[in-house]
């Protein structure tokens, strides 16, 4: 079943995917979805990074999944402080594991796999400590291009 990236349920998938990996880590994860993408994607994405506050975390542990959905184009962007030491092809592996689902037309079971290996490095790299505080929104933010 294809889920809309609109719908209750897929929403909850995706935000309950979120908390879960980031449960034993400082780090944060954001989703963000729009229709269409102008441009290179990588640098719309790195300017909804910035918009989106994940900047601003205190260890730069940011992870944003950004999909433009009619385009069929995504991009993962993960800030300093974990690129600084996630292995080489790290970033890669997680959208060829992505690409995987996605080309089955499985969006929402991408996002989850994607946001699962994220979490895993966030964890092994950022383990979570007794005053971390959820910086940033676990919430889908969604936009028009």
């Amino acid at each position: 079943m294809v889920l809309s990236p609109s719908s209750a349920e897929f929403q909850q998938r995706i935000t309950a995917a979120i908390q879960a990996a980031e449960h034993d880590t400082s780090g944060e994860i954001r989703v963000h979805i729009q229709h269409r993408v102008k441009g290179d994607i990588f640098a719309v994405a790195k300017a909804r990074f910035e918009e989106l506050g994940m900047t601003a975390t205190e260890q730069r542990n940011g992870v944003l999944f950004y999909i433009a959905v009619k385009d069929r184009q995504f991009a993962v962007l993960g800030d300093q402080g974990i690129n600084d030491r996630v292995p080489p092809g790290f970033w890669e592996n997680t959208v060829a594991t992505m690409r995987e689902h996605f080309a089955q037309g499985d969006l929402a079971g991408g996002l989850e796999a994607g946001i699962r290996e994220a979490g895993r490095a966030l964890k092994e790299f950022f383990p979570y400590q007794s005053d971390d505080v959820n910086e940033l929104s676990d919430e889908i933010s969604y936009g028009d291009q």
